[in-house]
């Protein structure tokens, strides 16, 4: 099973609101997660992006992998120099 953390879509037509979670690949992409982890929203100026960065390390360190848009996410939260510091200690 790959794990994967990435967005679910929410909010009406023409204003997402986006959660993220950490899901099995296979899962469709509003379908059925494993556990939420944050939310995005990027209607704010700037884009609103509320984590749990101990939940979102620990699944990485656990082999989850970030989608591309959630790994950006990541890296302009500092998120992803915290995982390489992790990794190093370990």
């Amino acid at each position: 099973m790959a794990v994967k953390i990435r967005l679910r879509r929410m909010g009406s037509k023409k204003k997402p609101f986006y959660r993220v979670v950490v899901a099995d690949s296979r899962a469709p992409r509003d379908g059925r997660f494993i556990e939420e982890i944050g939310t995005y929203n990027p209607l704010k100026d700037p884009a609103e992006v509320n984590l749990n960065d101990e939940k979102a390390l620990k699944w990485m360190l656990d082999g989850a992998k970030p989608s591309d848009t959630v790994r950006n996410l990541f890296s302009r939260e500092g998120l992803m120099e915290k995982l390489h510091n992790a990794k190093n200690e370990q």
